[in-house]
């Protein structure tokens, strides 16, 4: 991540996560010291890249018909 977007304003938001999965990134922290918002930040990240063609406004022109 680029150092301009990690010092952009964030907002606050609430996310319900599995016991199992506040475990693993808190292991996950623990060894990396990457805080745990940035690693679910990068997961949000990831479910946008993937689902861009559903996004208003991504359509690819060579994706036009």
């Amino acid at each position: 991540m680029i150092l301009s977007e990690m010092s952009r304003k964030k907002i606050s938001t609430t996310v319900y996560i599995t016991p199992e999965q506040d475990a693993l990134l808190k292991q996950l922290n623990a060894k990396t010291k990457v805080p745990v918002a940035e690693y679910i930040r990068q997961g949000i990240e990831m479910v946008l890249k993937k689902y861009e063609e559903h996004l208003p406004g991504q359509q690819s022109l060579f994706e036009i018909k």
